[in-house]
């Protein structure tokens, strides 16, 4: 099935309140990890409550459209439902 931006965010409305780790592409060759909790979704955004200890920032949002061209990629902390770009 195609993945389209409507399976993205069904899909993790399915995950709301779970721990996950944000891998974000942030320059030529930086990459940022942010831990949080996927806290809200919404019709073109998802938010992440940020893990104060780790985090300078307090929540980040993404859109939809950056999982979809592989801008950043999600994994949920739980081993058994592993979540990335490729499979949101």
């Amino acid at each position: 099935m195609p993945v389209t931006i409507a399976n993205i965010k069904h899909r993790l409305d399915e995950r709301l309140g779970d721990n996950l780790t944000v891998v974000a592409q942030a320059g030529r060759k930086k990459i940022t990890r942010r831990h949080g909790v996927l806290k809200e979704t919404y019709p073109a955004i998802f938010v992440v409550d940020l893990d104060p200890a780790t985090n300078a920032f307090k929540r980040v949002s993404y859109s939809y459209t950056d999982l979809l061209t592989k801008s950043i990629e999600i994994d949920f902390d739980d081993s058994a439902a592993k979540t990335n770009n490729t499979t949101c």
